[in-house]
C-alpha cells in the first residue's frame, strides 16, 4: 500500500488546544482503557483499509488522561504501576495497535524527562502533558549506520539551540503539539529537543508505506535550523550513562502493543472458528469448533498468551521498583524481565495472527473480513526490537552475569 505523503500543511486536524481529564488511580486508568477500546475497534477494520489517520481517535485517547498516568505524583499525576501502563496499552491495542501504539514514544519521553530534566523543566512539560499536549517522536534514522547512530545535531546559539537533521519512524509525529527530536551535541552526547510542531524548519510528513501498522504515520521529519528554547533541551543521555528505568519504559510499551495484537487475534480466532469455520472433511464432526486438532491448537494459544501476559506484568512490577532507586544490578535484572516479556510477546502475537488463518481456513482471507490485517500488524511491530538479540541478552546475564546494554532498545 502506497503512502499519502500527509505533509503538516495537510495533516488531519486535531485539538491544538486540548484539556483531559486527570486521572487519579490504577483502576480508572484501566477502566477508562476498556471503555475506550470498544469505540476504537469499531472502526479499526476500515481505518486499516482505507488507510483513515485516527486523528480524533487520539484526541480522544489523550482527553481521557491516559497519557499521562505516568506523571509523577508530586506534579500532579497519577503514576501508575508500570504493569498498569502495559495493560492500558494492550487492552487499546487489542482494539487498534496503531492507535495503541502512538503513545509509545510519548510516553518514552516522559520518562527521560522524570530521570533527567531539571525541577523547573519536570514542572513545564509534565503540567502541559497533564492538561492534553501531546508529544511526538522525531528519534530514529533511516540513514545512519545503525539505530543508535544519530547524525542529527544539536548546537549552542546565542541564548538557545540549533537542531538540523532527518529522522524517520517518527510514529505519533503528525497527531503531536511538541515534537521531541532525539540530537547529538559536540561531544556526541544525545539530547532530547523539544520544539512546537510548527517551529520554523520542521517539516512533518507521513511517507510511510507499511503495510502494517498503516495509520500511524510513522514516517520522516525534516530539521533545518530548528530553533529550541533552553526549556526543551533534556540530556537524556543521563538516562544511559546512570542507571534508570528509560530502556525498560519504552520496551514494556512495545511488548504491550504485540500482547495486544495477540489477545485480539486469538479472540478473532475463536469467533470465526465458531461461527464460520468447517470440520475438516476427516473429522467426522458436524462443526469446525468440534474438531480436536483445531480444539488442541485454541488451548495452546491460550496458554501461550496468558503466559506472555503474566511476564509482562511481571515486567512492569519490576519497573516500578527501580523508578525511584535504580541501581546497575536491579536494572540490569528489570532489562531481562522486560526482554523475556518482549521475547514472549513478540512470539504469541505472530503465532496467533498466523493461527488465525490456519484455524480459520480459506475464507479468513477474503477481503470481505481483512482479518490478514491482524498479521500485517503483528509483523510490522515486532520487527522494532528484534528478539533474537533478546535471548542473547538474556541468556549472557544469567549464564555469565553480563548486564544488557543500557539503551532504548533495550
Amino acid at each position: 500500500m502506497e503512502a499519502s505523503m500527509t505533509s503538516l500543511a495537510t495533516a488531519p486536524s486535531f485539538d491544538p488546544a486540548p484539556t483531559a481529564h486527570v486521572i487519579t488511580s490504577d483502576e480508572e486508568a484501566v477502566a477508562l482503557a476498556r471503555s475506550l477500546a470498544v469505540e476504537f475497534a469499531a472502526e479499526a477494520s476500515e481505518r486499516d483499509r482505507t488507510r483513515h489517520l485516527p486523528a480524533a481517535e487520539i484526541d480522544r485517547f489523550s482527553s481521557t488522561g491516559l497519557w499521562a498516568i505516568t506523571v509523577p505524583k508530586a506534579y500532579g499525576g497519577a503514576e501508575v504501576s508500570f504493569a498498569t501502563l502495559a495493560e492500558v496499552i494492550k487492552i487499546v491495542s487489542a482494539a487498534d495497535p496503531s492507535i495503541g501504539q502512538m503513545p509509545q514514544n510519548h510516553l518514552a519521553a516522559l520518562d527521560a524527562i522524570r530521570a533527567s530534566a531539571s525541577e523547573e523543566q519536570k514542572k513545564l512539560w509534565f503540567g502541559r502533558v497533564l492538561k492534553g499536549y501531546r508529544l511526538g517522536n522525531a528519534f530514529s534514522e533511516a540513514k545512519s549506520r545503525h539505530v543508535g547512530a544519530f547524525e542529527t545535531t544539536i548546537r549552542p546559539e546565542g541564548d538557545g539551540y540549533v537542531v538540523n537533521g532527518e529522522k524517520f519512524y517518527a510514529t505519533g509525529a503528525l497527531f503531536a503539539h511538541y515534537i521531541h527530536i532525539g540530537a547529538v551535541d559536540p561531544h556526541g552526547k544525545v539530547h532530547l529537543a523539544i520544539v512546537p510542531r510548527d517551529a520554523p524548519g520542521l517539516t512533518i510528513t507521513d511517507s510511510w508505506s507499511g503495510f502494517g501498522q498503516r495509520t500511524t504515520a510513522s514516517g520522516n521529519v525534516s530539521i533545518a535550523n530548528v530553533r529550541v528554547d533552553p526549556s526543551g533541551v533534556i540530556p537524556a543521555y543521563l538516562g544511559g550513562e546512570n542507571p534508570s528505568s528509560n530502556g525498560a519504559v519504552s520496551q514494556i510499551i512495545q511488548a504491550a502493543v504485540d500482547a495486544g495484537i495477540a489477545l485480539a487475534a486469538v479472540e478473532e480466532t475463536i469467533r470465526f472458528v465458531r461461527e464460520h469455520t468447517r470440520p475438516w472433511i476427516d473429522s467426522g464432526q458436524e462443526h469446525g469448533h468440534e474438531d480436536v486438532f483445531t480444539i488442541a491448537q485454541i488451548g495452546d494459544l491460550k496458554i501461550r498468551l496468558q503466559a506472555a501476559e503474566a511476564v509482562l506484568e511481571e515486567a512492569g512490577k519490576a519497573i516500578d521498583r527501580i523508578v525511584h532507586q535504580p541501581t546497575d544490578d536491579n536494572v540490569a535484572e528489570t532489562a531481562v524481565k522486560v526482554a523475556e516479556a518482549k521475547v514472549l510477546t513478540t512470539e504469541i502475537a505472530i503465532l496467533a495472527t498466523n493461527k488465525l488463518h490456519e484455524l480459520g481456513g480459506t475464507r479468513t482471507v477474503l477481503g470481505q473480513h481483512n482479518l490478514d490485517r491482524h498479521w500485517r500488524n503483528a509483523r510490522t511491530h515486532t520487527l522494532h526490537d528484534p528478539v533474537r538479540w533478546k535471548y542473547f541478552h538474556i541468556g549472557n546475564h544469567v549464564l555469565n552475569g553480563v548486564r544488557p546494554p543500557r539503551h532504548a532498545w533495550n
